[in-house]
């Protein structure tokens, strides 16, 4: 029996036979070819192009049907490689220059690109490999010929085990037939773990040395909550942990059972649970699993993969849409974050002006607003027909904060004028994602009508880590005593000034974290609508008085790992 530890990507057991996937080679012999050929070459090529990228959109429709519109916006970026002129044009350039077959020519720019981009930093084009190596081998088998084995034709219920998986891999593969991933690499926000949640099975990522330690047909147990694999268990632990799995199926009933019940504690605490949302579509699950509210409805999809922007009138009709759909419970607007992994291409700027540390988000929307106003101006205007509130993502201070709402007011007399109705009161909130905000979040209190923090990015910034980089996974600790303090110092500060505070990042979602967070004082937890029933649950099996002793406890400690081991064991009394 052998353990290995790797990052606990989407929660759950599973215990099966390992089926090995390996890496797609490609060996192209280089050809020479005369001009007359190049035409024929070039015309080969557009076709090869055309082809993937029906092949692409059709995958991409398959797993909207089948699992949800978010997931599949994985693909998006799958097509925006297709359309990249660069590389396009790269390969006809060279094409023409070294006169050698087309598919050895764009093996060897494919190679190219992947190495340039695989040495810079930046998160975005890190994640960008992914999706030109996953495009860039679809087009190499239109242009050899090469069959490829499709994880679709798995009939046995098997365990996954690759160096790593594209998301036309895990895309395709039937969800009654993977129990669970486990990769060499990866983390928590890697393709593969998205996938995972998305269809709702277990993973284990960045294992390191996984493939070369697991045979094929090796008997598994991947607990993706702890982020173990177990390579042929004895019987005492395979025992063991076949009792945890059919206790977790009955866990999921209990949750499910409370998911329209109040979050409210045995003492009388009321805490509301939320989702989160990118696409308007996505409220149906939301509802579905009894959220109160939007607590972040992200916007980013408005402006991906189009060539325009979009109109007042396109934000107004998702926004109204969405705030009469969950009427009367509130939806909590994020403005535009762009920057850092997310940017827009009809926007002629080079990439090094959307770094995480820098021009993104908020002060991309203060330098460009005639781009922000048209979605403050919808924003406003839907906010007449539901309880709709707008927050503002990295705000560094409160100078930050007044300009913004400058220009939301520049806004509202512009609708005054134009004579068209619009919600005079909106609130409007500011995401606590930097330490410069925690640490004078008395001053935004002042002002501001809510808080949202974002813990993601509070942890990048405070820890001085690359959430993205699987390298440095191991520092990315949310029970950080840091962290904690920060926390508390943005509840306290904000209910000295009489406003409420919701967390939106992934924090929220892990429900060990709950018993704490309740305890520290949070008002809201803003979540993938997959884990509400289940932090639902926990709070109301949790007193405040409790809750608050526990989280003054875990403030004693003196590190993370002390903390979340704590953390650990106050859920494992919770849910038996």
């Amino acid at each position: 029996m052998i353990e290995l530890k790797g990052i606990a990507a989407s929660d759950g057991i599973a215990i099966a036979t390992a089926y090995k996937v390996g890496r797609e080679i490609f060996d192209i012999p280089k050809k020479p070819i005369k001009e007359e050929e190049i035409p024929l070459e070039i015309q080969f090529f557009e076709e090869a192009l055309i082809q993937t990228r029906k092949e692409i959109i059709g995958l991409q429709e398959k797993i909207s049907k089948e699992i949800d519109r978010e997931t599949a916006k994985i693909f998006d970026a799958h097509l925006l490689v297709l359309e990249d002129r660069m590389l396009i044009e790269e390969v006809i350039l060279r094409l023409k220059e070294e006169r050698l077959n087309v598919a050895y020519i764009f093996s060897e720019v494919l190679k190219k690109y992947i190495e340039v981009f695989s040495k810079i930093e930046d998160e975005y084009l890190r994640e960008r490999v992914v999706d030109i190596n996953d495009v860039g081998r679809r087009i190499l088998r239109k242009l050899t010929g090469k069959e490829y084995a499709s994880l679709d034709k798995i009939s046995e219920r098997v365990i996954i085990v690759a160096h790593d998986l594209s998301p036309s891999d895990t895309a395709t593969m039937h969800k009654k037939n993977i129990a669970a991933f486990v990769t060499d690499v990866g983390g928590k926000t890697s393709h593969t773990a998205i996938m995972a949640k998305s269809l709702e099975i277990p993973a284990v990522v960045g294992l390191k040395d996984a493939t070369s330690k697991i045979d094929r047909g090796d008997l598994l147990i991947v607990d993706g909550t702890k982020g173990a694999v177990i390579i042929n268990p004895d019987e005492e632990t395979l025992e063991r942990y076949r009792q945890e799995e059919k206790k977790m199926f009955g866990l999921i009933k209990r949750f499910m059972f409370v998911k329209d019940l109040p979050a409210v504690t045995s003492d009388g605490m009321l805490v509301k649970v939320l989702a989160n949302i990118e696409l308007p579509d996505e409220i149906i699950s939301a509802k579905q699993h009894g959220a109160e509210g939007i607590g972040l409805y992200r916007t980013e999809f408005f402006y991906m993969n189009r060539k325009d922007f979009p109109t007042e009138e396109e934000h107004y009709q998702a926004y109204k849409y969405v705030a009469e759909t969950m009427y009367p419970h509130e939806v909590v607007i994020r403005t535009l974050d762009l920057g850092g992994d997310k940017f827009i291409s009809q926007i002629e700027i080079p990439q090094q002006m959307y770094p995480f540390l820098g021009w993104r988000a908020i002060r991309f929307c203060l330098a460009r607003p005639d781009i922000f106003k048209v979605q403050l101006r919808a924003i406003l205007r839907a906010s007449i027909v539901g309880n709709l509130k707008l927050m503002y993502p990295m705000i560094s201070g409160i100078d930050e904060f007044r300009n913004a709402n400058s220009i939301l007011e520049e806004c509202k007399g512009e609708l005054r004028k134009e004579g068209l109705s619009f919600g005079e009161n909106i609130k409007v909130g500011a995401m606590i994602e930097l330490p410069s905000a925690a640490l004078t979040s008395d001053l935004l209190a002042d002002e501001a009508d809510f808080f949202s923090i974002g813990t993601n990015d509070l942890i990048q910034y405070s820890l001085a880590i690359d959430r993205g980089n699987e390298d440095v996974a191991s520092f990315y600790e949310p029970a950080h005593p840091a962290l904690l303090r920060m926390i508390k110092n943005v509840i306290d500060t904000a209910h000295k000034a009489g406003i409420q505070v919701a967390m939106c990042g992934e924090m929220a979602s892990e429900v060990k974290f709950v018993p704490l967070l309740v305890g520290l004082g949070l008002d809201e937890f803003s979540v993938p609508s997959i884990v509400i029933p289940q932090i639902k649950y926990v709070i109301r099996a949790l007193s405040k008085k409790e809750a608050e002793s526990f989280a003054k406890e875990a403030l004693s400690y003196p590190t993370g790992k002390e903390i979340e081991e704590l953390c650990d064991k106050k859920i494992r009394e919770i849910i038996r």
